[in-house]
């Protein structure tokens, strides 16, 4: 997940209790390692929303995300080296401190050698290493660079191919998805066969975000595209290619990357699960996607072995495939050399990195300053031991009093979910026992997972920030395809405890809760139940109705893909669903681009049925009492507030723009107008008809 943005997938979250049928024993998480304990509040609980930043001057009928953060969104200042400010931001700043404190201190300590602090402290000191990295220049690049020269026939540019192809990220949950390498590879549970992993084969090979930067017509991609072919050309040349050649390649790789985009499926095809499910033999890929020397790939990706590999954009996988062998090998060297620049220029010298930040930080996201060295050191140390990293950050920040307030929230929410799907009355009772029984089934996890990554065979040092990244992603895919063929592990996590983000995983049946998200404003221990309730509490049910959105309703208790729909159900679901299409497709955030809403479709269901879910546990958790009224709100105000605040974002307009192209997730300020599915929003905030926002009952979604 992003900054911006819940994800769904394995995009997981989770939490462990005896709820909606789940066993204690089922459910029980690894032995905390002495999570930090807290002092029980002696305050009473405090309103847990920011009164200073709402615009009560604005009606909440008219605009809602106004009313709740008007006077913060007209204040707020987007930092220099950041595309976006927020709560998630402010979150996230805190975790980064934590983070620094942590492994800054490290290096302090002097741990012992092949210790997990130690793989810690040299690679954090690699990278800030810049007089080191400034005097190598190219060097540490040069095997790659020379393998790439060496390359003089389309065998041996498969097998180098196959030999760059590194694990990706899960397709499903995916956020603004995209890598350099021509294909990657995912690894989980098989569709049909949940039982055992298998890998998936994606597209890839574009050096922008998304098909839509080379093929819109938009006068702001256009503008792009012109951008790119000059870093390309500048990249090259910084390279030490001669000027005039390096435009001539740059034209040249830029023409090859029109034609991968043109290969690719879009978001919304990559969304289809059903379009997904292509387990073709290996011994058939030459006849399935003929261009590419298939056995050189499959060998040089250690994937020889393997009977059978997914295709989840089969017609992307047929296409790219072709152009290896049509497109000419000049080209494609020249491609490969770029790309091989590109993805490493923030640890080549300092030249590299400012022309790196110059096209992806300022032309595509609109920050004007790059982020301090340190903070980028941190973020590529945790990426690369980010497990090693969280044990440390759940010691020392995620007391067991907030897993354990947290946890029983989910079980409300669970709860809650469970007897919505009693109350509807358009569903048949055995498509209600099926949705039931994958809710009884569904493993919330919370904090941090059971077991930990080992990372003993990675070599990390001191004074080789390149070769460590390297071995990193060459260790995180060795990793990944020792999973092949395995049972998978269902309390796997995808994401690390200092993440601040969540995720709902369709094929474990699964959710991931990180400890950093469980931080105010989204989880509070000692604020007021309406705001806890209305900020996480609507992120744990948005992750638990990710498991019945469009795409999670096509998966059973298992994780199996299965239709347990009856015809009718499902005729009744898609109807509904059509209507939030069109509700977030009139949505227009800049002049002339509005929100696809079929693109969003799952995460705008999550948030209405995890809102809804949400709202009843909050009033369930009253006990039948009456929710105190605190300055003047009640608690259902309370509630709503909380939840259009945990989604303050302001955007620049490059970083906007790439959300809506992109992005599953609607922005922010779009997502706060959920409210307006709920009949209970309308007489708390006295909506009537007229209001910019109102929505006639029957035009309100109600999904689950």
């Amino acid at each position: 997940m992003s900054a911006s943005s819940f994800r769904r997938t394995p995009l997981a979250i989770a939490t462990l209790l005896a709820v909606a049928g789940l066993t204690l024993a089922a459910c029980k998480p690894a032995e905390a390692p002495k999570a930090a304990t807290a002092a029980a509040p002696v305050a009473p609980p405090s309103i847990g929303i920011d009164l200073a930043g709402m615009d009560r001057s604005v009606a909440p009928g008219d605009d809602f995300y106004a009313y709740a953060n008007g006077t913060w969104q007209k204040t707020a200042e987007i930092p220099a080296d950041r595309s976006s400010t927020g709560v998630f931001y402010t979150v996230f700043e805190k975790a980064e401190k934590r983070l620094a404190d942590l492994v800054q201190g490290l290096q302090k300590q002097n741990p012992p050698a092949g210790s997990n602090a130690r793989k810690i402290a040299d690679y954090y000191a690699a990278y800030m290493d810049e007089a080191g990295i400034e005097s190598r220049g190219l060097a540490p690049l040069q095997p790659t660079l020379d393998a790439i020269a060496q390359i003089n026939d389309r065998k041996a540019l498969s097998a180098y191919l196959g030999s760059t192809l590194r694990a990706d990220v899960d397709p499903i949950n995916a956020t603004n998805y995209y890598t350099e390498h021509l294909f990657g590879l995912f690894v989980a549970a098989g569709l049909d066969d949940p039982g055992k992993n298998v890998g998936y084969l994606l597209q890839g090979g574009l050096g922008m975000p998304d098909r839509e930067y080379y093929l819109s017509s938009d006068p702001a991609m256009a503008k792009n595209r012109q951008a790119y072919k000059a870093y390309i050309a500048a990249l090259l040349k910084q390279a030490g290619t001669p000027e005039a050649e390096a435009k001539k390649q740059a034209d040249a790789i830029f023409g090859l990357e029109v034609q991968i985009a043109k290969a690719h499926a879009s978001v919304v095809d990559t969304q289809d699960i059903h379009k997904a499910n292509n387990p073709w033999l290996t011994s058939e890929l030459g006849k399935r996607a003929p261009g590419i020397d298939w056995p050189a790939f499959l060998e040089a990706a250690q994937l020889s072995a393997q009977p059978t590999l997914v295709a989840w954009q089969p017609e992307a996988v047929k296409k790219l495939s072709a152009l290896v062998a049509s497109a000419p090998l000049p080209v494609w060297k020249d491609y490969l050399r770029f790309h091989a620049i590109n993805e490493n220029a923030a640890l080549l010298p300092k030249a590299y990195a400012d022309l790196r930040f110059g096209f992806y930080g300022t032309q595509l996201s609109g920050a004007t300053q790059q982020r301090d060295r340190w903070k980028r050191a941190l973020a590529a140390t945790n990426a690369a031991l980010g497990d090693a990293i969280g044990q440390l950050y759940v010691k020392q920040y995620f007391p067991a009093s907030s897993k354990a307030q947290v946890e029983a929230m989910v079980g409300n929410i669970l709860a809650a979910f469970r007897d919505g799907v009693d109350q509807l009355a358009w569903m048949s009772p055995q498509t209600k026992a099926e949705a039931k029984r994958k809710a009884e089934n569904m493993r919330v996890m919370v904090g941090y997972p059971d077991h930990w990554r080992d990372y003993s065979s990675l070599d990390v040092k001191p004074d080789d920030a390149l070769g460590n990244a390297q071995r990193a992603q060459l260790a995180e895919y060795r990793h990944q395809l020792a999973k092949l063929g395995q049972t998978p592990d269902r309390g796997e996590w995808w994401m690390t405890p200092q993440t601040v983000n969540a995720v709902n995983l369709p094929l474990q049946n699964a959710m991931n809760f990180p400890a950093a998200i469980l931080e105010p404003p989204f989880f509070d221990p000692n604020a007021d139940a309406a705001a806890n309730y209305g900020a996480i509490g609507a992120v744990i049910g948005h992750e638990i109705s990710h498991g019945f959105d469009n795409l999670g309703a096509e998966f059973d208790a298992e994780g199996r893909l299965h239709n347990w729909w009856t015809p009718q159900d499902a005729a009744h679901f898609k109807a509904a669903t059509e209507k939030l299409v069109k509700q977030y497709d009139a949505y227009e955030v800049l002049p002339g681009l509005h929100i696809n809403g079929q693109q969003t479709l799952g995460e705008n269901i999550a948030d209405v049925a995890g809102l809804q879910a949400a709202l009843k546990a909050y009033h369930k958790s009253l006990g039948g009492k009456p929710a105190p009224v605190i300055d003047g709100l009640t608690g259902d105000q309370r509630f709503f507030i909380a939840f259009a605040q945990a989604w303050r974002t302001k955007m620049r307009d490059a970083a906007l723009r790439a959300q809506v192209v992109g992005n599953e997730h609607a922005p922010g300020p779009w997502r706060a107008l959920t409210v307006r599915n709920l009949d209970g929003w309308y007489p708390t905030f006295d909506v009537k008809e007229g209001q910019k926002l109102y929505l006639a009952p029957d035009a309100r979604v109600k999904i689950w």
